[in-house]
């Protein structure tokens, strides 16, 4: 019995940790799942997609797939930038789904304790339609941990955001 009891302090005394894709929207650093992230490509050429919605930047085929490319910077509601050799498309999937985004530049992929994370506060609940949930405090600087769910719901909401 005592076993399993120092099996549970053993558990317990053993941080949980996440592992981010990190990038840079601006002077801002946010932070995906690593585990819903396919793959991070450069820019590549896309198409067009007539009447899309203003953040969708058009669709890429990928591999023999065809995939629609979010800009993030429009989806969250920031200035449009030119394009760079640091610009990337984050490929990312979910459950039926795959879809790129577009960030400035990819940063680092980063393993942090859970402890060093919280809830955004209520202040920034401003960042559209509540993408973000929760803030890193990392020694330097703070991440925006983005839930890709929220992020990716854009598709009963797209036909909303066209402008007649």
């Amino acid at each position: 019995m005592e076993s399993a009891d120092l099996g549970k302090s053993e558990m317990n005394s053993v941080e949980e940790k996440i592992q981010l894709v990190t990038f840079k929207l601006g002077k801002e650093e946010f932070g995906f799942d690593i585990l819903k992230v396919r793959e991070i490509n450069k820019m590549m050429s896309m198409t067009k997609v007539p009447g899309a919605p203003a953040f969708m930047e058009g669709i890429m085929n990928l591999r023999g797939h065809v995939i629609p490319v979010i800009n993030l910077r429009r989806l969250m509601g920031m200035e449009n930038r030119e394009y760079n050799r640091e610009t990337s498309i984050v490929v990312i999937d979910i459950p039926g789904k795959t879809y790129g985004f577009i960030v400035d530049a990819v940063r680092e992929v980063l393993r942090i304790p859970v402890t060093v994370t919280e809830p955004p506060p209520a202040l920034t609940a401003g960042v559209e339609s509540g993408f973000v949930t929760s803030i890193a405090k990392l020694d330097d600087r703070l991440l925006f941990l983005l839930d890709i769910e929220k992020v990716t719901a854009f598709d009963a909401a797209s036909k909303n955001l066209q402008i007649n």
